[in-house]
């Protein structure tokens, strides 16, 4: 007999492409049929069949203080109940641009976006319009949003012109791409000797998430300020996925590097769509109406969204939130590490803020080629095994996970407990 989940999901690829509306949803890099989710609270997600499963996921980040927490529910109800959608301006988005503004110093004005992508988008437009320059330098492995210009890969040589890796991206438009080796310092100062006057602008997530965990060496994002401040170009920090998740301040505040424009999203918008890019004035006075480079959203700065962000961002703020959340998250890791040690499985792990990577290899990787080092098939087993004992993780061996403040020592120990029998199992 088939389960719900069989049935939705047979159900949702009649008239959904492959059944889900975002990619790595459809389980297709693990196999199997995914969950269908019905509710969530806390550290925890049920399915449509029932199904409890400890939450690692977190709707990939956003979540930080866990699922449905009462005073961000309170205040979406509060603010859907005068008006789901204005179009027009409120005395709420001024509140979330001044919080924003004040946890990040680098950024002096910031505009809300209703997504990541558009975010990014948005950030490369506004830093090709305020050099004048075309080329911009991104990282092999670091995603930035589906946006044209942003979906390329290396070609033949890691500093050669990017080709596009999606269909429907043309070759001139990722012809003004140039795409470099994460961590790869060299590289840098190689690109910028030869193109430095070309290029517009650089951006990088200053922690990789996208191709599971990978943190900066020592020097890297150093190296990145310095070339951009002497070569006029703009640095720009993703941190869509490490804003309020690595430091409260953000990756910029942990290793104390100040942007010229980041991009935010996830955690400022508390579970709902909200995105932002922001940076110095004399970049942001570029945008519309200000300056040429044009922007616009119906949904910008919507109400409701910009009301569990707000709420987010206060209890993200209290005393020991940041400290609690990182300590919660190194037990896990740490916890997982010594379970594959006594089942004698090669593995590593590693995490920063309440972000956490996981690796099937000896050490954890640097690069994007060494995260391809991993072995995907063992993860693979690891992942259904997990989730076959309630611990759902990304179904993904390239993608990073998160630790809310909601998961506690019960969440902690009932994972390691899966993870016991499920690294034994392999």
């Amino acid at each position: 007999m088939k389960s719900r989940n069989e049935i939705l999901f047979e159900r949702a690829r009649e008239h959904i492409p492959a059944g889900v509306n975002s990619p790595v949803r459809a389980f297709r890099a693990v196999g199997g049929t995914p969950p269908f989710l019905e509710r969530a609270s806390g550290a925890y997600l049920w399915d449509a069949d029932g199904k409890r499963y400890i939450d690692y996921v977190g709707s990939w980040g956003p979540m930080v203080l866990g699922h449905a927490h009462p005073q961000v529910v309170e205040a979406v109800q509060a603010a859907a109940s005068k008006a789901l959608s204005f179009g027009a301006p409120t005395e709420a988005e001024i509140e979330l641009a001044e919080a924003i503004c004040r946890l990040l110093p680098s950024i002096e004005m910031v505009r809300l976006v209703s997504s990541g992508t558009e975010a990014t988008m948005t950030a490369i437009r506004l830093a090709r319009g305020h050099t004048g320059r075309s080329l911009i330098v991104k990282f092999e492995g670091c995603y930035h949003g589906h946006a044209d210009s942003l979906l390329v890969k290396a070609g033949s040589g890691a500093l050669t012109f990017g080709n596009p890796s999606s269909a429907g991206v043309p070759p001139e438009t990722a012809a003004h791409t140039l795409v470099l080796d994460f961590n790869n310092i060299e590289q840098i100062e190689k690109i910028f000797a030869a193109r430095g006057a070309d290029i517009a602008g650089v951006i990088v997530e200053p922690v990789a998430g996208n191709m599971n965990l990978v943190l900066p060496k020592p020097g890297f994002l150093e190296s990145l300020q310095k070339n951009c401040s002497r070569h006029g170009a703009v640095l720009i920090f993703d941190e869509v996925m490490t804003g309020f998740r690595v430091a409260l301040g953000g990756a910029q505040a942990r290793y104390g590097i100040r942007p010229d424009l980041t991009t935010l999203g996830k955690v400022i918008g508390g579970g709902l769509p909200v995105g932002a890019f922001g940076g110095r004035r004399e970049i942001m006075e570029k945008i519309a109406p200000l300056g040429p480079v044009y922007q616009a959203g119906t949904l910008s700065g919507n109400p409701v969204a910009v009301a569990a962000g707000l709420a987010t961002l206060k209890l993200v703020q209290e005393k020991d939130f940041q400290s609690k959340i990182e300590k919660t998250t190194q037990l896990l890791v740490d916890g997982l590490v010594a379970e594959a040690q006594k089942a004698k499985v090669v593995f590593s792990a590693q995490s920063v803020g309440s972000m956490f990577g996981l690796y099937f290899r000896a050490s954890p990787p640097a690069s994007f080629a060494e995260v391809m080092q991993c072995d995907k098939d063992r993860f693979n087993k690891f992942f259904h095994q997990m989730l076959m004992r309630g611990v759902y993780l990304a179904p993904s061996a390239y993608e990073a996970g998160f630790v809310s403040a909601a998961h506690g020592a019960a969440e902690i120990d009932a994972t390691l407990a899966a993870a016991r029998e499920a690294f034994r199992s392999l």
